[in-house]
């Protein structure tokens, strides 16, 4: 059977969550096309060749693109089964299921996502009618993803660093988390178990992204360090066989304090910087996400990193319904304390909190006062902040950031407006003009060149 799988964005990396299935579809014997409308455009001919669609939705800005991709799909194509698979494809399910989507696979997709499309090209068969979103947790394998049916590397994210720009792969050494974060997505389908990948598919597929120049690998497990001993035997064989490849992943201040010997390993490995979700620096707030750490952990982990050699790239949810613009001016002080200005993108001070379908933070009584009646559209509850202040501050930061992004604005700048904005919202002083606040070399910070957001 003829399939196309759609990206819609997936955090500026070359789409894995449309790689893995498009290998494991081609293995059953059915004919594959890919398409990521992140960097290509609109392709009618791959609609009129295709049999069914596959929209991966591995996060809330890809399931909302998918929703609108979804809706021309079905204008043009009236017939055409659609598929929505990954972790939010269960998400505002009742509008999927009435609109658009014959089926919606969120867990380990792969296994029901192959047996959806073997039922479609079973002749004898009827075409399978919508169902019960089907969450798959099963333990399964991987073949490696099929990375010859997507656009080159030179389309996605790149890692700056030295002032030269090197091209990046992306990949999973795992899925979901044993934690349960309240705010988290992962957590309301995983349930606190993590599914790992062999690592022998990774280390193939690495050595495949480096073949096509990557010269940089992001590990964008949920939490690297969730399954540590898997993970390290990842590094250490990586290690040997490209010993000049730089990484980056992501884990949890209380791992990165838990497993603190592995990060002399990690940094002679080429560990560059780790992602860590502080969210904030209010503990009361990180209590009531659980997060599993406080702030003056947060600032030992910073540190421990730096020992080795290893920048930290803090994400923040600055925007909840209990902040205030003082927990605000808070974390961009904390910023600045720390020597972090140019390790955090600017987009990070706007984010607020997404209450999605499945939400943990639902079964909070003390949240329920500040929400609004879902909005399937938006996949996601409104609410509005106990003090009125922080709900203005936000739309200004958020407006004040997309102005500074597209007069490319050096981050210091930026990040000096954003105080000023802040200290004004708390009634503090500010100057006439905000100078830019030093950040040291940006190009010798590791980043990536595309800011993500979920």
């Amino acid at each position: 059977m003829r399939v196309l799988l759609i990206s819609t964005y997936e955090l500026g990396h070359q789409p894995l969550h449309v790689a893995s299935p498009a290998a494991a579809l081609r293995r059953a014997g059915h004919e594959v096309r890919c398409l990521d409308l992140s960097v290509q455009p609109w392709d009618p001919g791959a609609l009129e060749w295709t049999q069914a669609v596959g929209f991966s939705v591995p996060m809330h800005t890809a399931m909302r693109l998918a929703l609108s991709a979804g809706r021309r799909v079905r204008r043009e194509h009236p017939r055409l089964p659609i598929c929505f698979y990954g972790l939010y494809a269960t998400v505002s399910r009742e509008l999927v299921e009435r609109e658009l989507a014959a089926r919606a696979i969120a867990g380990e997709y792969e296994p029901a996502l192959t047996a959806w499309v073997d039922e479609l090209a079973a002749p004898w068969a009827p075409a399978p009618a919508a169902g019960r979103p089907i969450i798959h947790l099963q333990r399964g394998s991987f073949e490696p993803p099929a990375r010859e049916l997507l656009p080159g590397l030179e389309r996605y994210a790149r890692l700056a660093l030295g002032g030269e720009e090197r091209l990046v792969g992306y990949v999973e050494a795992s899925h979901g988390c044993v934690h349960r974060c309240r705010h988290c997505p992962v957590p309301a389908v995983y349930d606190g178990r993590i599914r790992v990948v062999q690592a022998e598919t990774v280390l193939r597929d690495v050595e495949r992204l480096a073949g096509m120049g990557a010269r940089h690998i992001t590990f964008g497990d949920p939490d690297f360090l969730n399954g540590w001993r898997h993970s390290l035997a990842i590094v250490r064989a990586l290690h040997e066989r490209l010993p000049e490849l730089t990484f980056d992943c992501t884990t949890k201040v209380e791992h990165v304090l838990e497993h603190a010997g592995v990060w002399q390993e990690m940094a002679a490995s080429g560990c560059l910087f780790v992602v860590c979700a502080l969210e904030s620096v209010n503990d009361e707030i990180l209590v009531r996400l659980e997060k599993g750490h406080t702030t003056a952990q947060a600032v030992q982990a910073l540190c421990l990193l730096r020992e080795h050699g290893i920048e930290t790239r803090p994400s923040f949810m600055p925007f909840t319904p209990w902040t205030s613009p003082r927990d605000v001016l808070e974390i961009v002080d904390f910023v600045a304390a720390h020597d972090l200005v140019a390790n955090v993108d600017p987009v990070q001070y706007t984010i607020r909190l997404l209450v999605p379908e499945g939400s943990l933070l639902l079964a909070s009584e003390d949240l329920r006062e500040h929400l609004g009646r879902y909005e399937a559209e938006r996949l996601s509850y409104p609410w509005r902040s106990a003090d009125p202040a922080a709900d203005r501050l936000q739309g200004r930061l958020s407006a004040l950031v997309q102005q500074s992004a597209a007069a490319q604005e050096a981050t210091g700048l930026t990040f000096a407006r954003i105080r000023a904005a802040v200290r004004e919202a708390t009634g503090e002083a500010v100057g006439p003009e905000p100078e830019a606040i030093p950040t040291g070399s940006t190009e010798g910070r590791p980043r990536l060149t595309e800011p993500w957001f979920c």
